[in-house]
């Protein structure tokens, strides 16, 4: 039996890794898609071939074009027909006030979160279209509790982003349902990853929060991951346009 194909965007670290290794321990073959830290990439293709998927990690900048394209002409040369696509990568640049936010930090930040996500689902349409074979194919979105909690005095910036994602969901499964390909975001709470050290500028945020989350702590990227692979899965066959929210109450 042909294993699925999975592409996850941002897969070298976070939740975008714990997708990766999760996928792979449950059947699909995965293309790790990384920005920067090819060790941090490696690693997570050794664990994912550790637990007997063919895995690749392919360099590019969620935020080109070019490279967007580049990578699911890689991830189907080196795996197969793409099948599924988990559209993961996302950044928030460093917490302010919105008055106090420069305006490049806003526009990287629109241009990864918005327009690079806008462009990965569009190939991710193109390359699930094409794929006749593939019995079950399903595009996940990674958005944010932050798109209706509005994260005011942090990044409302990246908050509106999320939004933008959240709405792209619901479009593109009414359009791509006729093909029988299944679109649906999660949208996760305060969740510790390196994103708050990396991009936010500071590591404490998920201990800083955890008080405010009704179940009293943050998510790990596990848990996250549970939710992705259930839209992944055909578990989930009826479900289309949903954003499932992974946030512990809050």
């Amino acid at each position: 039996m042909t294993r699925p194909v999975l592409i996850v965007t941002g897969g070298s670290r976070g939740i975008g890794a714990a997708v990766c290794i999760m996928a792979a321990q449950r059947g699909y073959d995965v293309a790790v898609n990384y920005q920067g830290n090819a060790a941090a990439a490696a690693k997570v293709v050794a664990d994912c071939e550790a637990a007997g998927a063919k895995a690749v990690a392919i360099q590019g900048d969620m935020a080109s074009a070019t490279d967007i394209i580049r990578l699911f002409a890689e991830a189907k040369a080196a795996l197969g027909p793409i099948s599924h696509v988990v559209n993961n990568a996302g950044i928030t640049g460093k917490a302010s006030p919105l008055a106090d936010a420069d305006t490049a930090v806003i526009r990287a930040c629109i241009d990864v979160n918005v327009t690079g996500a806008i462009l990965v689902a569009r190939e991710a349409a193109r390359a699930l279209t094409s794929n006749t074979e593939a019995p079950a194919k399903a595009i996940v979105n990674i958005s944010s509790a932050a798109a209706t909690l509005g994260s005011p005095g942090e990044y409302v910036w990246y908050a509106a982003s999320k939004g933008a994602v959240d709405t792209l969901t619901i479009g593109l499964s009414k359009e791509l349902a006729p093909a029988g390909i299944r679109v649906n975001a999660v949208s996760p709470g305060v969740t510790e990853t390196d994103i708050h050290a990396l991009s936010t500028g500071e590591p404490g945020r998920a201990a800083r929060l955890a008080p405010s989350v009704p179940l009293q702590r943050a998510a790990t990227p596990d848990e996250i991951a549970e939710a992705v692979l259930f839209l992944l899965s055909e578990a989930s066959a009826y479900t289309t346009g949903v954003v499932l929210r992974v946030a512990g109450g809050r």
